[in-house]
C-alpha cells in the first residue's frame, strides 16, 4: 500500500521530504539504514580538504600534456589509494594543438596590432607565471594567413547572418568578428565558414563580460580589459572526443585519420582576443549601424562594416598526439560488483582551472574519501562505485569520449548510471538528466540544506523558478553537449546527470589566466561551504544509486515530459506556418517597402516557401500506448518482488535508455544516437530534445522531419516494449 501511495504522489509530482515513507527504491526498514548512512557521510565532509586540495591542484597550469597535469594525477592517485581504491590510469594519445603563431593587425585605415596578452594583477600571484601560462587561443582553429575586410556579425548565430542578408552584407570573402556567447563558441567558425568567410575572430564584449557587469579583476569578478576566453572550437556536434579517431578509443596504435580529413577541426583560421584588442577593430569599421540588440559595452558606434578596416590574421600551431590520463579509481560492490554507478569530473584546465575544473574535482574527491572511509565502517556499497578524473576535457571531451569508445560493450552490460560533476560555485543547484532519475534527484535535493539560507536546496532553486517567470518545481534540464557526461548518454545509452551549484559566483574568470585559487576564494565559494553541498548531493546520489534494492528509476515524469517535448516541436511548426503565412501577406502587399527608410536600404523581402503539415500520429499514438504501460508498472509493489525479481528487474531498468538510442545515430552526424536529447547542430552545447524531428522543421527539411517522424516511433516502440518487459516481471 506505501508503495503505491508513493507512486501516486511521484505522479502528481507534490512529494516531500517531511511527507514520503521511503527512499525511492529502499524498503522501509531500508530507507531508515540508508537515511541514517547518509546524515554520517553528510557530517564527514570537510571544507578544510577542498580548500587545501584546490591550492594544490591549481597551483600551476595543466592542460592537457603538461607536466603538472601528470602531477596532479598522479597525487589524486595516490590519494585515492590511501583511501582504499583500486586505482588505474587509463592514457590515450590524442591531437592537441599548441599555439606558435598568434597574429592579428589592423591594416586599413590605420594600424594596429594586437598584443593578444593578458596583464598579471596585483595580489594574485598565479597570474604572473609567465610562460607556464598557456597563450589565448582557440584550439582546433586550423592554421591560416588571411587578409580582408572586416564585417560585425554580433554572435554569428544563424538569426545574425539572416539579420545581415536582409541588410544585403555578404560575409564572403570576409574576416568576420563576433562576441562570445549566444551559442557555443565552435558554432562561431563552423557557420562563418558555411557563409564564405575566411577567418573568425572572437572577443568578449563588456557588456557580457566585463565592466558593464561590474567590478572587473582585481577589484570585482568581471572580466578585465585584457583577459581572454580561450576554448576549443573543435566541430563537436559531429562528434567530440579525438578529432582523428572518430567513434574509437585513441589507443597508441589506432588507425588515425590525416588531420586533413578530419571533419571537426576548424575550415577557417579562428582567433579569440580581449575587448582591448577588439575596441580599435571595432571602430574601424563604417557602413550600417548596428542593430539596437548588437549593441555592447564599448565606447564607441557599433557599426556593421564591411570595412574600411581590414585585418591580417595569421595563426599556426604546433600539432602533436599528446597524452591524455584518466583516473580510474574503483570501490567494489559487496552484493553487485558487476554493477557500476560512475562519477565523473575533469582534471584538466586551459589555464590554473580554479573554477573550472578544480572546484568540482575536489568536491568529488572529498565525496570519494568519506564514502570510502563509511566502508571501512563497515557499510560497503552493494554496487561498485567507480570514481573518474578525466583529461583533455576542455579541448573537446577527449579523455571521456575515449574511454567510454574502448570500454562500450562493457559499459552496456555493468553501467547503472554516470554522475558528472564539473566546475561550481555559489548559488543554485542545476541538475539535469535523465528524466527517469527526476523523481530520485528530486528526493535528494529535499534534504541537502542550502548553505546561506538554511533551507532545501530544492526550496530555494524553486523559489528562483517562481521568481524568474516559472512555476514552483522542481525539474531536471535536459542535457545538450558541454562536459563529460556526453559519450555516456548520448553515445551509449547511459542515464547521466550533471548536477553544479552556481549563479552566484558570477564572474569573467572563465578559460582565463584569471580562473585562480586567489580569485575563487575571493569570489566564487569563500569558504567552500557550496563545494561541500556538491559532494552532499552528489555522494546522496551515488550512495542511492549504489543501494537501492530497486534501481531508483521512475517513468511517469519521464513520460510526462516526452509529451511536453512532443508539444513543443507541434507548436513550432504552426508558428512557423503563420509566421509564414503573415510574412507572405505583408510581401504581397509591399507593406515591407512601405515602412523601408530610403536612406537605410535593405534587402527587398522575398517569399518563403509555405510550410507543410506533418503527420505526427506515429508518435502520438505510440506516446499514448506508452501512457498505458507505464501506468501498469507504477502501480505494481515492486519492493515486494523476491530478490531474484529483483535482480531481474533492475538488470532490464539499467538498459532502458540504451532503448533510446539508434544505431544510424542522427541525420549527419552519427555519432550522437540519443533520439530524445542532443547538442544541436548550431548551438553546439544547447540541447536540442526530439533532435531528429525538431532540428530537421527548424531547418525547414521537410521530407527529413516526416522520416524522422518515423525513426522517433519506431524507437518509442522499441521503449513500449521494453516497459511491457519490467511489468512482465512486476505481474
Amino acid at each position: 500500500m506505501k508503495n503505491k501511495l508513493l507512486s501516486l504522489l511521484l505522479l502528481c509530482g507534490v512529494i516531500s521530504v517531511s511527507a514520503q515513507d521511503n527512499i525511492i527504491g529502499f524498503s522501509e526498514k531500508a530507507s531508515e539504514t540508508q537515511t541514517q548512512l547518509e546524515a554520517n557521510f553528510e557530517k564527514q565532509l570537510s571544507a578544510d580538504n577542498l580548500d587545501q586540495w584546490m591550492k594544490r591542484m591549481a597551483a600551476e597550469p595543466h592542460w592537457v600534456g603538461t607536466e603538472y597535469g601528470e602531477e596532479n594525477v598522479k597525487w589524486m592517485e595516490k590519494q585515492f589509494k590511501s583511501w582504499g581504491y583500486k586505482t588505474k590510469i587509463d592514457t590515450y594519445h590524442v591531437l592537441f594543438p599548441y599555439p606558435k603563431v598568434r597574429v592579428l593587425e589592423l591594416i586599413a585605415p590605420t594600424k594596429y596590432t594586437a598584443s593578444l596578452e593578458a596583464i598579471p594583477v596585483e595580489g594574485d600571484p598565479y597570474t604572473a607565471q609567465g610562460d607556464k601560462l598557456l597563450p589565448s587561443y582557440n584550439a582546433f582553429s586550423t592554421d591560416g594567413d588571411v587578409e580582408a575586410e572586416l564585417v560585425f556579425v554580433n554572435y554569428g548565430i544563424p538569426s545574425d547572418y539572416e539579420e545581415l542578408e536582409k541588410l544585403g552584407i555578404d560575409v564572403k570573402g570576409k574576416i568576420v568578428i563576433a562576441k562570445y556567447y549566444g551559442s557555443w563558441r565552435g558554432i562561431k567558425p563552423k557557420l562563418a565558414a558555411e557563409k564564405g568567410a575566411i577567418g573568425c575572430i572572437i572577443y568578449s564584449d563588456p557588456k557580457d563580460d566585463g565592466y558593464y557587469q561590474g567590478d572587473v579583476y582585481p577589484e570585482g569578478p568581471y572580466k578585465n580589459k585584457t583577459g581572454v576566453q580561450r576554448g576549443s572550437v573543435m566541430d563537436m556536434p559531429l562528434y567530440p572526443g579525438d578529432v582523428l579517431t572518430p567513434g574509437y578509443a585513441a589507443t597508441k596504435n589506432a588507425k588515425r585519420l590525416d588531420r586533413e580529413a578530419a571533419p571537426t577541426i576548424t575550415k577557417i583560421p579562428v582567433l579569440p582576443i580581449s575587448y582591448e584588442d577588439a575596441q580599435p577593430l571595432l571602430a574601424a569599421l563604417e557602413g550600417p549601424v548596428a542593430p539596437d540588440s548588437w549593441r555592447g559595452g564599448l565606447p564607441l558606434t557599433y557599426h556593421i562594416g564591411p570595412g574600411p578596416a581590414k585585418v591580417h590574421l595569421k595563426l599556426e600551431f604546433d600539432w602533436q598526439l599528446k597524452p591524455a590520463h584518466n583516473l580510474i579509481a574503483t570501490l567494489e560492490g559487496d552484493e553487485f560488483p558487476d554493477e557500476w554507478v560512475i562519477r565523473g569530473n575533469h582534471h584538466d584546465a586551459w589555464v590554473h582551472g580554479a573554477s573550472d575544473p578544480v572546484s568540482g574535482m575536489v568536491a568529488l574527491m572529498e565525496e570519494a574519501r568519506v564514502v570510502a572511509q563509511l566502508a571501512k565502517e563497515g557499510h560497503q556499497p552493494k554496487r561498485t562505485l567507480v570514481y573518474c578524473a578525466w583529461d583533455a576535457e576542455e579541448p573537446g571531451l577527449i579523455g571521456s569520449t575515449e574511454w567510454v569508445e574502448d570500454h562500450i560493450p562493457e559499459l552496456k552490460e555493468k553501467a547503472v548510471a554516470y554522475i558528472n560533476t564539473d566546475g561550481n560555485s555559489r548559488g543554485y543547484l542545476g541538475a539535469g538528466g535523465s528524466h527517469s532519475l527526476q523523481a530520485m534527484v528530486s528526493q535528494v535535493a529535499n534534504v541537502v540544506t542550502d548553505p546561506q539560507k538554511g533551507v532545501s536546496v530544492a526550496e530555494r532553486r524553486k523559489a528562483a523558478n517562481v521568481i524568474r517567470g516559472g512555476d514552483n518545481s522542481f525539474k531536471l534540464s535536459a542535457l545538450g553537449s558541454g562536459s563529460d557526461y556526453t559519450p555516456f548518454i548520448q553515445h551509449t545509452g547511459i542515464a547521466s546527470l550533471n548536477l553544479g551549484y552556481g549563479g552566484e559566483g558570477r564572474g569573467g574568470e572563465y578559460h582565463t589566466i584569471y580562473d585562480t585559487y586567489s580569485h575563487y576564494t575571493r569570489f566564487k565559494d569563500p569558504g567552500f561551504a557550496y563545494g561541500v553541498a556538491l559532494a552532499n548531493t552528489a555522494g546522496r546520489i551515488s550512495l542511492r544509486l549504489a543501494n537501492a534494492e530497486v534501481l531508483p528509476f521512475e517513468l511517469t515524469q519521464w513520460h510526462s515530459t516526452i509529451e511536453t517535448y512532443l508539444g513543443e516541436v507541434m507548436k513550432t511548426l504552426e508558428s512557423m506556418r503563420a509566421e509564414v503565412e503573415k510574412h507572405n501577406k505583408l510581401v504581397k502587399a509591399d507593406t515591407y517597402q512601405l515602412v523601408m527608410d530610403p536612406k537605410k536600404p535593405v534587402a527587398p523581402a522575398k517569399m518563403e516557401a509555405e510550410v507543410p503539415y506533418l503527420d505526427f500520429s506515429p508518435i502520438q499514438n505510440v506516446v499514448a500506448d506508452l501512457k498505458k504501460s507505464i501506468a501498469t508498472f507504477s502501480k505494481a509493489d515492486v519492493l515486494a518482488l523476491s530478490d531474484a525479481k529483483k535482480a531481474q528487474l533492475n538488470q532490464e531498468l539499467m538498459g532502458m535508455e540504451q532503448v533510446l538510442l539508434q544505431e544510424k545515430g542522427l541525420p549527419r552526424r552519427d555519432w550522437f544516437k540519443h533520439q530524445i536529447y542532443a547538442p544541436g547542430f548550431y548551438t553546439g552545447y544547447g540541447v536540442k530534445t526530439l533532435p531528429g524531428v525538431r532540428e530537421a522543421i527548424e531547418q525547414k527539411e521537410w521530407k527529413e522531419a516526416q522520416e524522422q517522424i518515423g525513426v522517433l516511433a519506431t524507437t518509442l516502440k522499441a521503449f513500449d516494449a521494453q516497459v511491457q518487459k519490467l511489468n512482465s516481471i512486476v505481474q
